[in-house]
């Protein structure tokens, strides 16, 4: 009995040790398949003949091409491409010159101010930053992706860029970090400018208008320009641009050249377009107390025939077919002043998601198309209501407050993803008699991304 009795406890111990032995290994393969879904990578690719470096995620693609002045040339997100890529130049490299503007669509850097009065601005065209040959590092890959590209060093204007592009492995923000040096042995002035050029053709046929592609950016109350916004170029009475009553600066793109210059305070701006249902929020910080070039932040350049006036006093404007069709959206740091081996850097953040033709604003997790409703259904529900194109995938969270500003209840409402609109329309538990609601953004990592806004529940009569 002895030996048997030895036996089954030697078969409990092994049983006890296999047992601990497959916990242990629980969380690593949970870990090693957690990776596997989420991870970020960079590698060379081939795009419309280029050489060029790809960034993916299981969210967007990003492809850059050094050698064209370390464009990036496209962003995708669940299968649509924002930018627009030159079908002229695709493929090609033209040495630089400041004879020409040799453009290849994408997002690059750029300087201001502009022009070809004096060495305190840039006469601009494919010089050296525009259209040199940046040189190409990757930083990391896997849980985070990050490359840098660096111009060549410019004697024209003194000015070395350099950018670092990141992109995580969980969500399809971008991030984008620019400096720029100087190179010289004395002082120099110039601001940063982030230029992207959105495609406002029809996905698939570059020969036909997009008749739904909007830009936005709140209007500065205060505006230092006499409508809130600044015609820099085109007619001055532009009926595709307006300051909207909710304080929104609009463009409705139209083919016709025109430079919009917008004093905007709230750090982002907007590009969408309707018929695709497909957003790209570009957001920066908004420095009060420097200033900005023209005082401008933001700028939208509506790419079309320019109007020009002849020695004889005869308008005119140039072929459609010359002008292909895009808008681009800027994005400008303030002057910086910088010393003798002074540098100065740009953030920027970039953010796809998915949009009705309409925006009624941005917060840190979302764009709002038809804002947050709440109104009770009985004594212990509310039903809650609008549309919303989210930053992050995740669920939405309704944190429910009482006329005393205390939390009753915060219940989950809906999972959402940034590759889907959300509409939503639920009856939600309150938790008592709720005075006011607040709809939350928790993403999968359990981080709560922010508000999409934040009503009172109406009560029968003022709904």
């Amino acid at each position: 009995m002895n030996w048997r009795r030895l036996l089954v406890h030697h078969l409990r111990l092994l049983l006890s040790l296999v047992v601990l032995l497959n916990l242990s290994l629980i969380p690593a393969f949970a870990q090693n398949a957690g990776q596997e879904k989420a991870q970020c990578r960079v590698g060379p690719t081939d795009y419309h003949g280029w050489s060029a470096q790809q960034l993916s995620n299981p969210w967007v693609k990003l492809i850059v091409v050094p050698q064209n002045g370390g464009r990036l040339m496209q962003v995708s997100f669940a299968g649509h491409d924002y930018l627009f890529v030159n079908p002229q130049l695709a493929g090609k490299y033209l040495p630089p010159t400041s004879a020409q503007w040799f453009n290849y669509g994408g997002d690059k850097l750029w300087l201001l101010p502009e022009g070809n009065d004096d060495e305190q601005h840039w006469p601009g065209n494919s010089d050296i930053l525009d259209d040199g040959p940046y040189t190409f590092q990757k930083l990391s890959e896997g849980t985070q992706c990050e490359i840098e590209l660096v111009s060549p060093p410019d004697p024209q204007t003194g000015i070395q860029f350099s950018r670092i592009i990141r992109l995580g492995a969980t969500s399809p923000q971008i991030n984008f970090h620019a400096r720029m040096k100087n190179i010289t042995g004395h002082a120099v002035e110039w601001s940063m400018q982030s230029v992207s050029q959105y495609s406002t053709s029809l996905p698939g046929d570059t020969s036909k208008r997009n008749p739904d592609i909007w830009g936005f950016t709140p209007a500065n109350p205060s505006s230092g320009y006499l409508n809130r916004y600044h015609v820099r170029f085109g007619p001055a009475e532009n009926p595709a641009a307006s300051v909207r009553e909710d304080g929104l600066f609009a463009v409705h793109y139209a083919h016709m050249a025109a430079e919009l210059w917008i004093d905007s305070l709230a750090g982002w701006l907007a590009v969408v377009d309707g018929t695709s249902r497909f957003a790209m929020v570009e957001k920066f910080q908004y420095e009060a107390n420097k200033t900005y070039p023209g005082r401008a932040s933001v700028i939208f350049w509506t790419n079309g025939p320019e109007l020009h006036l002849d020695n004889n006093g005869e308008a005119s404007f140039g072929s459609k077919h010359e002008s292909p069709y895009y808008m681009e959206a800027e994005l400008n740091s303030p002057m910086c002043r910088l010393r003798p081996g002074e540098e100065c850097e740009f953030k920027t953040e970039w953010f796809p998601t998915r949009s009705a033709g309409d925006l009624r604003g941005v917060t840190d997790a979302g764009i709002l198309i038809q804002p947050l409703r709440g109104a009770p259904v009985d004594s212990d529900k509310v039903r809650l209501t609008g549309t919303f194109g989210v930053f992050y995938a995740g669920h939405l969270v309704a944190d429910f407050y009482d006329e005393h500003g205390a939390k009753i209840a915060a219940p989950a409402v809906a999972q959402v993803t940034p590759a889907e609109l959300v509409n939503l329309q639920a009856e939600v538990p309150a938790g008592g008699k709720a005075a006011r609601v607040s709809l939350h953004l928790v993403d999968e990592g359990g981080v709560d991304r922010g508000s999409l806004g934040e009503v009172r529940v109406l009560v029968r009569d003022e709904r």
